[in-house]
């Protein structure tokens, strides 16, 4: 419908400029937009106030001209108004809103789906944790996030790829591999005085504990040094199993595991330094190679190499995103934690001087998550060190309660997650009210079938019948969700379709409530039946998206 629309006010635009004798010229901010207030209309423009800028002349009265010329060319519109300054109101004509209906029952699992992605490759790079202990509550929101984010771009015609950068070499690696070490001679009976800055979690009790089971004591009489890199590959192949195991657990699942170790063993660092000093951003300073990434407006420069020719992270960093260019994604995507900050312009400088428009990476930040149990702040007990496990929120709550409480909010804004909320069964839980609708209109076709009532094809409905405030309030928003998925993949913010799909299901129970589906008027009950299909697909539809399941009973 907004296409539509758009079409239609993009002609009256050119009909205005032809009359008054001005070249054609695009609208620069030019919007077309649902307003909050239903009395607005159906849509709302500001097309005439961005116009009145440049031409100089009162923007009502440009609205006036424009929605005289719309409303005598657009029948499918009740009525055109012009409102304060000079915004323009739409109302879009009942029946207009009817033809959701035959479109969801023609396209099924398919409605919404868009072809703006033009087949594009993009590369969603997400959780990304470091092999060094287990997921925490802050990784579950950023894996429901870039999962979520790589379903919804599919949705919008694009070729996805969801990729796990694995941080498998450097300090922290030879760190886990000590603590883990230590931890094997310690259970074995020495005393040991275990470092601060080592990883302290119990699960690296656990891991040095099944080397004993499997080695003994053999690494007792062996030095050190041939100890480490072994303890490190245990412990490393250890957690990243249960990396992946809990993310599987979650309904996430990555195409490919990229590892660092991989970008040295095949040159891409030494090749990305090349390229960084024939374009004349590398220089040497205090025994260091530097980047010069206030060239490109970061606060320093950043070093890449260090004075005993040991790379940096954001050497590595650097590298891999000369991967991903070569591999021809035409947008890259990073989800970060916000501690990431101040990393985003030293990363999109690097970018440009690799030679690459920085606007091909988009970098998204996921704040924390503040768990709560009855709206007061809780500390779960854990063995896994200073921090609450995903594993521990996935088994309290269950995944589909987790992906979609992780999307009620934008990923920038600070998320309170109350377990008590999440495993209650009333509305004031986000997941279980848009479960609930979905599980209610199952219990209707359920009733139906037991009453021997036979639903009649969409296209033998009279959808004319639905007339009633409910009613129409429900195909509105059925017809608004292609709409949604467009906005939702353009904004690259999933946590819009978990904001249309409590809005679909407070409609659907508000009717529910007002109106009786199952009755003797045949027509107008077949009518209601066709609608609550309606629904029941998009919420279908859309919680596939989020990854959430859609239960046909509660």
């Amino acid at each position: 419908m907004r296409k539509k629309l758009q079409l239609v006010v993009l002609n009256s635009i050119k009909a205005f400029f032809d009359r008054q004798g001005i070249e054609y010229k695009d609208i620069p901010g030019f919007q077309l937009e649902r307003p909050k207030t239903e009395a607005h209309g159906d849509y709302s423009s500001n097309v005439a106030l961005v116009m009145a800028g440049f031409l100089k002349k009162s923007p009502h009265g440009i609205a006036q001209i424009l929605s005289e010329e719309i409303a005598k060319s657009a029948d499918f519109l009740s009525k055109v108004e012009v409102a304060g300054p000079g915004f323009i109101n739409f109302f879009v004509k009942d029946s207009c809103w009817r033809e959701a209906l035959a479109e969801i029952d023609r396209e099924r699992k398919n409605y919404g789906r868009s072809k703006i992605g033009q087949g594009r490759k993009v590369q969603v790079e997400f959780v990304s944790a470091n092999p060094t202990g287990p997921l925490h509550i802050g990784h579950g929101r950023g894996a429901a996030m870039g999962d979520s984010l790589a379903n919804l771009l599919d949705a919008a015609g694009f070729q996805v790829a969801r990729e796990y950068y694995i941080n498998d070499i450097g300090t922290q690696m030879e760190t886990l591999g000590a603590s883990t070490y230590l931890r094997y001679r310690e259970l074995l009976g020495e005393k040991i005085e275990f470092p601060a800055n080592y990883y302290q979690g119990d699960y690296i009790k656990d891991i040095a504990q099944a080397i004993i089971e499997r080695e003994g004591q053999r690494f007792l009489n062996e030095s050190t040094e041939p100890a480490i890199p072994y303890f490190t590959r245990e412990a490393q192949q250890v957690i990243l199993e249960g990396i992946k195991r809990d993310l599987t657990d979650f309904n996430v699942l990555h195409d490919h595991w990229f590892s660092e170790k991989s970008l040295f063993d095949t040159g891409t660092v030494d090749r990305a330094i090349d390229i960084l000093r024939e374009r004349g951003f590398l220089y040497e300073a205090e025994g260091a190679l530097w980047f010069k990434a206030t060239a490109f407006g970061d606060e320093k420069d950043r070093v890449v190499v260090r004075g005993k020719g040991a790379t940096t992270y954001f050497a590595s960093d650097i590298a891999y995103h000369l991967n991903k260019f070569e591999r021809g994604f035409d947008l890259i995507i990073d989800i970060w934690g916000a501690d990431h900050h101040g990393y985003v312009p030293r990363l999109k400088a690097a970018v440009e001087a690799l030679g690459q428009p920085k606007e091909k990476v988009h970098i998204i930040l996921v704040q924390l998550v503040n768990l709560m149990r009855g709206g007061s702040p809780v500390a779960m007990s854990t063995r896994a060190g200073e921090f609450v496990t995903l594993r521990e929120v996935i088994d309290e709550v269950g995944k589909d309660a987790a992906r979609f409480i992780f999307l009620t909010r934008r990923s920038n804004s600070h998320l309170d997650f109350d377990l008590d909320l999440a495993k209650s069964q009333s509305q004031e839980n986000p997941v279980y009210y848009v479960q609930y609708a979905h599980a209610r209109i199952s219990s209707v076709f359920e009733m139906a079938a037991e009453k021997g009532i036979e639903v009649w094809p969409v296209a033998k409905v009279d959808s004319s019948l639905l007339t009633a405030p409910e009613e129409l309030r429900l195909l509105k928003i059925l017809s608004f969700y292609p709409e949604v998925i467009e906005d939702s993949a353009t904004t690259l913010e999933p946590h819009r379709i978990a904001f249309y799909l409590g809005d679909l299901a407070a409609a659907l129970h508000n009717f529910y409530n007002k109106h009786r589906i199952i009755s003797d008027a045949g027509p107008l009950m077949q009518a209601r039946l066709a609608i609550i299909q309606g629904v029941q697909q998009v919420l279908k539809n859309g919680l596939k998206i989020l990854g959430v399941s859609a239960p046909d009973k509660m």
